[in-house]
């Protein structure tokens, strides 16, 4: 079994900064792409960004040249630096990861979610 384990909720001022990360663990030959993913209330999730094993990204329109995501594939850790925050931003944020196991099956984890809330 794998698990994704957040890190990094918080509340901060509109224009303020914000790091998640997300650390996989558990049973897996291989964490393949990672990414970040969000729902606010009354929303559907949407992806944020995500980065390969090889790290290319791809971001959302809304958090281009605002938000970074990185990570280290040694530690199976991804980062997202949120910058320039805004109220709009504020959401349910989620980890994603694909995961190659042991046995060869690839499978989708999610994290439990964390909680950003930016105010004014």
């Amino acid at each position: 079994q794998v698990q994704l384990v957040e890190s990094g909720d918080g509340l901060v001022q509109a224009g303020g900064s914000l790091r998640l990360s997300c650390a996989a663990s558990g049973s897996m030959f291989r964490v393949n792409a990672m990414g970040w993913y969000r729902q606010a209330p009354g929303k559907q999730r949407e992806l944020v960004a995500a980065i390969t094993s090889g790290g290319s990204t791809n971001y959302a329109d809304f958090v281009k040249g605002r938000f970074t995501i990185s990570r280290d594939n040694a530690k199976n850790t991804v980062w997202l630096q949120m910058n320039s925050l805004k109220l709009e931003d504020t959401a349910v944020y989620y980890c994603n990861a694909q995961v190659l196991g042991t046995m060869g099956n690839l499978r989708i984890y999610w994290g439990q979610g964390t909680q950003v809330t930016v105010s004014s």
